[in-house]
C-alpha cells in the first residue's frame, strides 16, 4: 500500500535527510511540492549543496531574502519553527 504524506510531513522528511546530510534524497523529495514553502527548503537543500546561486534563486521564489538568511542550520530551524506554527494555526 502506498502511503500518502501531507505536505507538511513530507516537507519534514525533507528535513529528516538534511540532518542526515542526504541531501540528495532531500531534493529529489522537495521537487514534489509546489508552495512558497517548499521553494524555501529548496533553497536549503541548495545551501547544503554548496549551489548558492540555486539557493538564491528558491529563496526568490519563496519570497525570502537570501542575503539575510542564517546559517543553514539557523534556516533549518527557523523552518521546522514555521512547520510547528502552520500546525497549530490549523
Amino acid at each position: 500500500m502506498v502511503k500518502h504524506l501531507s505536505e507538511d510531513d513530507l516537507l519534514r522528511e525533507v528535513i529528516a535527510y538534511l540532518k542526515a546530510s542526504r541531501w540528495t534524497e532531500a531534493h529529489d523529495l522537495v521537487q514534489q511540492v509546489d508552495s512558497s514553502e517548499a521553494a524555501w527548503l529548496h533553497g536549503i537543500v541548495h545551501i547544503q549543496e554548496g549551489d548558492l546561486e540555486d539557493a538564491e534563486y528558491w529563496y526568490v521564489r519563496a519570497g525570502r531574502d537570501f542575503r539575510q538568511r542564517g546559517s543553514l542550520a539557523d534556516e533549518i530551524v527557523a523552518f521546522e519553527a514555521g512547520l510547528r506554527g502552520s500546525q497549530a494555526a490549523g
